[in-house]
C-alpha cells in the first residue's frame, strides 16, 4: 500500500469501494434474477442470446484483466473482477437451466423453480454434486456439460489471466514505470 497514513487511508478506501461495488453489483444481479420474467420459449433465439451472454462474459474477462493492468490497486481490482464475473456466470446458467426445465417438463429430476436452478448452477460450478437434481434430456446434459467445462476455464484461465495481470502491475509499479501505481498494496 502507499506510504504513509493518506496512502494508506486512499488504499482502505479504495478496498471499501470495491467491496460495496461488488455486493452492490450482485445484490442486482440476484434481483433480477429472481425479478424478472424467465417464461421464455426454448427456440433458437434463446440460445443465440444464451451464446451471446457468452461471449459477453468472455469480452468482460479481457476487459477485467485490462483494468488490472492499469489499477493502482490491481490485486484489489482483480478480486473485484472476481465478484463480477462470477455471480454473472452462474446467475446466466441458473437463467438457462430455469427456462429449459419450463420449456421441457422432465429434464431434470426435480422441477425447477429459480432457487432450484441456482442450486443446481452453484453444485454444478463447485463439482459438489449432491445427485438429488441431475439432468435427464439430452438439451439439460448439455448446458451442464458446458457448465463444468466453462467453469474450469473461469476458475483456471481467468484467475490465472488475473492473477498475471496483478503480478505485470505490481512489478510495473515496483520499477517505478509512468502511470504505474504506487508500490505494494
Amino acid at each position: 500500500m502507499p506510504s504513509g497514513s493518506d496512502g494508506t487511508h486512499q488504499y482502505r478506501r479504495a478496498v471499501a469501494v470495491s467491496l460495496l461495488r461488488s455486493v452492490l453489483t450482485t445484490t442486482f444481479l440476484v434481483a433480477v434474477y429472481y425479478l424478472a420474467p424467465l417464461r421464455m420459449t426454448l427456440d433458437l433465439r434463446t440460445w443465440l442470446r444464451f451464446a451471446l451472454v457468452l461471449l459477453l462474459l468472455a469480452a468482460l474477462a479481457v476487459r477485467q484483466v485490462q483494468a488490472v493492468l492499469v489499477s493502482d490497486t490491481p490485486r484489489v481490482r482483480a478480486i473485484e473482477a472476481a465478484a463480477t464475473g462470477l455471480p454473472i456466470f452462474i446467475l446466466l446458467f441458473s437463467t438457462i437451466y430455469l427456462v429449459i426445465a419450463n420449456n421441457q417438463p422432465g429434464s431434470f429430476s426435480e422441477t425447477l423453480d429459480r432457487t432450484d436452478a441456482l442450486y443446481f448452477t452453484v453444485t454444478v460450478f463447485t463439482t459438489v454434486g449432491f445427485g438429488d437434481i441431475v439432468p435427464r434430456t439430452e438439451a439439460a446434459r448439455i448446458v451442464t456439460t458446458l457448465q463444468m467445462i466453462m467453469g474450469l476455464i473461469l476458475v483456471g484461465l481467468v484467475a490465472r489471466m488475473l492473477l498475471s495481470a496483478v503480478q505485470v502491475a505490481v512489478r510495473r509499479r515496483e520499477r517505478g514505470d509512468p502511470g504505474a501505481a504506487p508500490p505494494s498494496e
